[in-house]
């Protein structure tokens, strides 16, 4: 392998022209590309980036790179590459792009091998794949690591569970955690794109139909909220009794995953676990019932029973997988369990993910200047950085909002006045 591995550099100025339509829709990112372009914040940091290589990744990296940062990027999932966006970056940006839509397992982790060559001193992950093989099999680069930055709910967990048991060796920012990446990216972008991407790859009626969220997280609420407002008859099964009843008091129905199959059309499982739908969950579902995944992993459904208990498999659709049972009932796979708003659709629409790169770009920037006082740990973002995002956001749609009076900040500051 040369410094890239894309499918087609042909492809490069259908890329360019997307990467550069979703810019239009980031103008948050936009304003942090031009004060790192005079600032140069990143400037000599090598940087090793494994994201969903996307239109709005690829102004990501463009940030990146005019902040100064020797940035190598691959894919973060096999199916979620958008080829056209891998050549442009590689073609007319010279960005080192390791990434081919639908590649093996095996090509994969190459392209995980080939970002850890690179030698990082800062990870930029989604779902902590190189910061897993870095402390599992590369472990003669961590002493030259500053630090990591974290995107998705999965790899936090990973890594909160790293630092648990004191295995994690420097600091990472959790993403996923800022207010600003919530309210955009899990809420508004995962539940507008899942369902852009059930509907792409089955062009069915959502309305009428009983649509099962599994898991009732930010990403969870914003795709049942979605679903309703398709007309669909939204069932909500969780395991955490918070977030379960928040779901009954936002007027869903809620109940176990083993009642809920016996009246479910369409399932999406939104949890960051594994088997969240099993073995004894196909055996109760309705003929017909479509089966899909939006938390990072493919472990939610487990495939592997749902191979044993068929009797035949086929593609009746792009991404639509027909599994036969025994019985002769017939179930239908979306995207081979993987992420099915990338693997089927385009992901998040690029003013949503201008919130998460806005917080990605600006935690990386921590990050170098900061990495000396910083624990190896998990850390949330700075409240500083998710309001100036904030700021940013609401200046880029002309919004204004009011600002305390001297008065009003010092009674909040007091504590004599009382009623």
């Amino acid at each position: 392998m040369s410094n890239y591995d894309v499918k087609e550099l042909s492809q490069a100025e259908g890329g360019r022209l997307r990467i550069e339509w979703a810019e239009r829709e980031m103008p948050v990112l936009r304003q942090i590309r031009e004060r790192f372009a005079k600032e140069r914040p990143l400037a000599g940091v090598r940087m090793s980036a494994c994201l969903h290589v996307t239109t709005e990744t690829g102004n990501l990296m463009r940030t990146l790179q005019a902040g100064g940062a020797d940035v190598v990027l691959v894919a973060s999932n096999p199916l979620s590459t958008q080829d056209d966006v891998a050549a442009s970056l590689v073609s007319h940006f010279e960005i080192p792009v390791y990434a081919i839509k639908g590649e093996s397992n095996a090509v994969y982790y190459k392209h995980i091998e080939a970002a850890l060559n690179h030698k990082p001193q800062i990870t930029m992950d989604d779902g902590a794949d190189l910061v897993g093989t870095m402390h599992k099999s590369r472990r003669e680069l961590l002493p030259g690591m500053l630090g990591g930055t974290e995107e998705t709910t999965t790899g936090v967990i990973r890594l909160r569970a790293m630092a648990a048991d004191n295995a994690l060796v420097f600091p990472v920012m959790a993403v996923n955690d800022a207010m600003t990446k919530h309210f955009f990216d899990n809420r508004y972008g995962t539940g507008q794109s899942t369902i852009d991407g059930i509907v792409r790859a089955t062009n069915i009626l959502l309305s009428g139909k009983n649509f099962v969220v599994s898991g009732y997280g930010w990403c969870g609420r914003g795709l049942a909220n979605r679903a309703r407002g398709m007309g669909a008859n939204v069932i909500v099964t969780e395991v955490d009794p918070l977030p379960a009843l928040e779901a009954v008091m936002d007027g869903f129905r809620v109940m176990p995953m083993e009642k809920a199959v016996k009246e479910g059309d369409i399932f999406c499982t939104l949890t960051g676990d594994l088997n969240v739908i099993d073995r004894k969950h196909f055996e109760h579902m309705k003929d017909g019932a479509i089966i899909s995944n939006s938390g990072h992993f493919n472990v939610e459904i487990n495939i592997p029973a749902l191979e044993a208990m068929s009797v035949s498999k086929r593609l009746v659709r792009p991404f639509v997988e027909e599994y036969t049972l025994k019985d002769g009932k017939r179930l239908f796979l979306l995207g081979e369990g993987r992420l099915i708003n990338l693997a089927a659709a385009e992901g998040h629409p690029a003013s949503v993910m201008d919130m998460s790169f806005a917080n990605q770009a600006l935690s990386a920037e921590y990050m170098v200047k900061h990495y000396k006082e910083l624990e190896n740990k998990v850390y949330s973002v700075p409240e500083v950085i998710d309001r100036e995002i904030a700021r940013l956001k609401l200046e880029s749609m002309g919004v204004t909002i009011d600002q305390l009076s001297q008065e009003q900040l010092d009674y909040l500051n007091s504590w004599e006045e009382g009623t």
